[in-house]
Order: C-alpha cells, then sequence, then structure tokens
C-alpha cells in the first residue's frame, strides 16, 4: 500500500514562502506523474502543479511565476516551492502520485497567509 506524507505547510505573511514535500513509500514499482492540488474553504479543488517522471510541469495560471514543482526520483519525494504568498493561496494542499493505474493521496497540509 503507498502511502504519502506530507510536511511544510504553515502560516505565512504575504510575499513570504514555503516549501511543501511529499514523500511516498510502500511501492517497488515505478511513480508516474506527481502534483498537488489544494482546497480553499468553500471552493472547489484546484490542480495547482503537476509534474511528469520526465520532468515536464503544469501550473495553473494563478501560480505561475511563483510557484516551482520538482521531484527527486531517488526519494519518491515531490516539492512544492511556493514564492510570493497571497492570501488567496489559502487552502489546504493535497499531494498525489501515480503508480501503474491508482492515484495516491497525501493527508493535506494547511497553508494560511496572512499578516
Amino acid at each position: 500500500q503507498v502511502q504519502l506524507v506530507e510536511s511544510g505547510g504553515g502560516l505565512v505573511q504575504p510575499g513570504g514562502s514555503l516549501r511543501l514535500s511529499c514523500a511516498a513509500s510502500g511501492t517497488d514499482f515505478s511513480i508516474n506523474a506527481m502534483g498537488w492540488y489544494r482546497q480553499a474553504p468553500g471552493k472547489q479543488r484546484e490542480l495547482v502543479a503537476t509534474i511528469t517522471t520526465g520532468g515536464s510541469t503544469h501550473y495553473v495560471d494563478s501560480v505561475k511565476g511563483r510557484f516551482t514543482i520538482s521531484r527527486d526520483n531517488a526519494k519518491n519525494t515531490v516539492y512544492l516551492q511556493m514564492n510570493s504568498l497571497k492570501p488567496e493561496d489559502t487552502a489546504d494542499y493535497y499531494c498525489f502520485v501515480g503508480v501503474e493505474d491508482t492515484t495516491y493521496w497525501g493527508q493535506g497540509t494547511q497553508v494560511t497567509v496572512s499578516s
């Protein structure tokens, strides 16, 4: 059973930075796409960023130029570097990974951007 452990959320002032990490364990298969969703209170879940095995990335328009997704395949870990954070980035952030034909989810980490 694949398990994902997230870390790095917290409270930060507008303009600040946070780095989220998500480490996957429990599989001998290669991990395919990795990424992050977020869900703010009262809003729909939003795909924030994805990264393929080869390193190709995709971002939602609202975070382009501010967020950077990366992965360490040797550690089965995906990262989300978030800079120039805005109050509208406040949400619960969930990582996901694709293994074979199954998508696995992290438990979520809260990010609050407030002064």
